[in-house]
């Protein structure tokens, strides 16, 4: 892990200190706005799909390993709005929350798709992998159409499918979002960043580990048959993990667990060693 200081399990008068800390960061930023500034890289976004066809249930493993390695650094991409590539979003007030479906503040939709639940569990890797508490994720992805919001064209507005949480004692933590979209060029993926708490997570300078999490291509095929889909197909026909620029050099260690069905809901799990 490379924390710069140690943050963790110091009790809750400690955690409530981080938040107000957070607080007070965050009013620094008070009516900075957001600029709205398009990267381009390979991380490009996708175009919006159409109708497709029903649904059907999934489960994929993805395989584990003994060691306590750090989980491979990867790109933020183009998009990450967190201030390192245009808007910050990290300091608006709203961001930390669970549900990241909708947009909050003067956004106002609501990406519609796959529900899709994402677990995660931060380890300490400088402690023998055990739990990483009071750690915080900030995480991002794209819509069913393959656009990311804050930056695509159509969704310059929004700020959906984008949020912060904190690690609990264990050092788990989860969003529900939906299932994201397969654009030209790249394996349908989820991106993260892990910072040492949440008073932190308001800069990317602050960052520990930057990864994204692979989605299981039988879950993506059941997804994607699915009404509002129907452009990922051809996508994920165009790309396999192995031929992907992210995930190409290794993704074991990336592949998300899934469990659940299309018609109640999917869950991915990763275990994140940072």
């Amino acid at each position: 892990m490379h924390h710069d200081d140690d943050l963790f399990d110091k009790g809750l008068q400690f955690d409530m200190s981080t938040l107000l800390e957070r607080r007070r960061v965050l009013g620094l930023f008070a009516g900075a706005g957001l600029a709205t500034l398009v990267g381009c890289d390979s991380d490009s976004t996708g175009t919006a799909s159409t109708a497709s066809s029903s649904s059907t249930g999934s489960a994929s493993t993805a395989a584990t390993s003994g060691s306590c390695a750090e989980i491979p650094e990867e790109t933020a991409g183009p998009f990450p709005g967190d201030g390192s590539n245009g808007p910050n979003i990290l300091t608006q007030s709203g961001i930390v929350r669970s549900d990241i479906r909708s947009s909050f503040g003067s956004g106002s939709g609501t990406a519609a798709g796959v529900p899709l639940t994402i677990e995660l569990t931060i380890q300490d890797t400088s402690a023998d992998c055990s739990a990483l508490s009071s750690a915080a994720v900030y995480l991002w992805h794209c819509d069913r159409d393959g656009n990311y919001s804050m930056y695509s064209e159509s969704v310059t507005s929004e700020n959906y499918l984008r949020g912060v949480q904190e690690t609990d004692k264990s050092g788990k933590l989860s969003f529900t979002s939906i299932f994201p979209g397969c654009y030209p060029g790249r394996w349908p993926h989820i991106h993260f960043e892990v910072y040492p708490s949440l008073a932190k997570a308001t800069t990317s300078d602050n960052k520990i580990a930057t990864s994204q999490i692979a989605l299981p291509k039988d879950a993506c095929d059941s997804v994607y048959a699915t009404d509002g889909y129907s452009q990922s197909v051809r996508n994920l026909s165009e790309i396999s993990l192995d031929s992907d620029n992210i995930f190409s050099d290794g993704h074991t260690s990336q592949l998300g667990t899934m469990t659940g069905s299309v018609p109640s809901g999917l869950t991915v799990t990763l275990t994140v060693p940072v």
